[in-house]
């Protein structure tokens, strides 16, 4: 592997991981100093980074959907009517 590939296939594992942790495509391009296009292109060309991709961004919804659950739970246990209302109606 040449240092081209190297530098390439670090580039990728870093936007996996900001993905895994922010699932926003232009956050984690940002953030790993790479361009959504040439992002998308990896998509479009290598099956293998895209279905790691689909995966990171799938567990990156799942972190923050516990962190709005754990939001949620806290506003319930400060008595915020909204909240309270919020839970009752997607629970019920």
């Amino acid at each position: 592997m040449n240092t081209v590939d190297k530098r390439r296939t670090k580039q990728k594992e870093t936007i996996l991981e900001y993905l895994k942790k922010t699932p926003i495509i232009h956050v984690a391009c940002e953030k790993s100093g790479v361009g959504r296009a040439t992002y998308y292109r990896w998509r479009k060309e290598d099956i293998q980074f895209a279905r790691q991709a689909d995966e990171a961004l799938g567990e990156g919804a799942l972190l923050i959907n516990d962190l709005a659950e754990s939001q949620l739970i806290s506003a319930i246990k400060d008595k915020n009517l909204g909240a309270i209302i919020f839970w009752l109606k997607s629970h019920h």
